[in-house]
């Protein structure tokens, strides 16, 4: 089973997703939140698999409450889905950087959310992915004045993995394109986390874009 906790201010939108998840096979809601401060403790007390986090929440916004709850989990952290009713929300990048494995639009279809949670629980850390580059394109040019991340511990190999990533190309797809094995292509992705100090992939893509290892649009 997938453990999920629902988090939403709206009670109708929460409903309606904790109806729809309980109904499907396999998924398991551990709990319902209705702001960031309580999806924190609700996260800590049932130690759920996957969080759908409404991100524009009174109080204690979907960003704040994402860097809580990763920064206080034991491993394994949960992976946090942010739902937005905007795809280009500066609000949704804020929570990528913190450490979202992606996002979900409110007006998706009950399929592609079942779909997401699935992909998340399963390690597919994002969902979306071409959707999310536009994303990332868009604000990437909005931090311009801040301290890129430092590439150079990189060795060459890695930095093509790591570009294919925030192209948004899946791991099958970069191991058919450099000719190597999935396996290989998670083995540097694991060692390029570890040498930025990365939390996700969501963040990975993030600074290939901040570092100016892809342009955006280019």
């Amino acid at each position: 089973m997938t453990t999920v906790l629902v988090v939403d201010d709206q009670f109708l939108i929460r409903a309606g997703l904790v109806g729809l998840l309980r109904a499907a096979p396999g998924i398991e809601v551990v709990g319902e939140a209705s702001d960031g401060a309580e999806a924190v403790a609700l996260a800590a007390e049932t130690a759920p698999e996957v969080i759908l986090m409404d991100i524009r929440m009174p109080g204690m916004s979907g960003i704040e409450a994402t860097e809580r709850i990763l920064a206080q989990a034991a491993e394994p952290t949960p992976r946090i889905l942010v739902l937005t009713t905007f795809d280009l929300d500066e609000y949704v990048y804020g929570a990528l950087r913190a450490g979202a494995c992606g996002f979900l639009l409110k007006d998706s279809g009950p399929e592609r959310l079942l779909a997401a949670v699935i992909a998340v629980a399963s390690g597919d850390a994002l969902f979306a992915p071409s959707v999310t580059r536009r994303l990332v394109e868009a604000y990437a040019r909005q931090t311009a004045d801040e301290q890129p991340a430092d590439l150079d511990a990189l060795t060459s190999r890695e930095l093509e993995v790591l570009k294919l990533i925030a192209r948004g190309l899946s791991n099958l797809e970069i191991a058919d394109r450099l000719y190597i094995s999935e396996a290989t292509v998670k083995t540097h992705l694991n060692r390029t986390m570890t040498k930025l100090d990365l939390d996700s992939r969501a963040q990975a893509v993030v600074v290939a874009y901040e570092s100016g290892l892809v342009t955006p649009g280019g």
